[in-house]
């Protein structure tokens, strides 16, 4: 399942990226936020996303134990999106050790 989530985590977080750049080349959010703000669907989506990341944050407040950490990954996750908080799985993921299953990543790191 590990090795699953790898790879299909890779995948998404690789298709987002590509979908950021190449929207950004295509369409400032800058100029485009006057009309964008003015969509009720666009200001409703934006709230669910920032509740989303922020539900996910609590279980990095959670997990980490270096208060330095927790705050550069509440500034990833605000600013990246999707691109910071499934970064973060990966590199979870990819730091587990042979044998260790995805309910180490969900525990406080504390606690190992």
């Amino acid at each position: 399942m590990v090795s699953f989530l790898k790879i299909f985590l890779s995948t998404v977080w690789l298709f987002m990226v590509y979908m950021v750049v190449s929207t950004s080349l295509e369409s400032s959010l800058f100029k485009e936020w006057d009309f964008l703000g003015s969509i009720p669907w666009m200001r409703a989506t934006l709230w669910d996303f920032y509740a989303n990341v922020l539900v996910i944050y609590l279980w990095v407040l959670y997990r980490e134990r270096n208060w330095a950490i927790k705050i550069l990954w509440a500034i990833l996750f605000f600013t990246l999106g999707s691109i910071g908080t499934i970064g973060y799985v990966l590199i979870q993921l990819f730091f587990l050790k042979d044998g260790e299953g995805i309910q180490h990543i969900l525990t406080p790191k504390s606690s190992k």
